[in-house]
């Protein structure tokens, strides 16, 4: 489970040590990238709270989403419609309900603890 944290982690150092800069014709594709790899890595995370963690689950997932995610931006792109909007929403709606399990499970870990 630690992998993906580890990877990310490398991943946004790498991205600050290079100095590199993004065009702004990519700057919406990498927002994607970066919402898909947040909702895979709490979605992770909250597997992993439950014992239901999967390598295969975890990466099929990622590209995916991603492939999905990406698809609809350029189709948007190609039509004139901004249908990056709909994994927008439907990716900040799971990260934040990952958000919640995860605070939930957290909560009965600690409670437990006390008694």
């Amino acid at each position: 489970m630690w992998l993906p944290v580890l990877g990310l982690l490398a991943g946004i150092l790498i991205g600050f040590l290079s100095g590199m800069e993004i065009p702004g014709a990519y700057t919406l594709y990498v927002i994607l990238l970066i919402l898909v790899m947040i909702d895979a890595l709490l979605g992770a995370v909250k597997a992993s709270f439950l014992r239901e963690f999967s390598d295969f689950l975890f990466l099929s997932g990622l590209i995916i989403n991603l492939a999905a995610a990406v698809t609809l931006a350029f189709l948007g792109d190609q039509l004139g419609v901004d249908l990056y909007l709909a994994p927008v929403f439907a990716f900040g709606v799971r990260i934040f309900h990952n958000i919640a399990i995860i605070r939930r499970q957290l909560w009965s870990f600690f409670k437990d603890i006390k008694h």
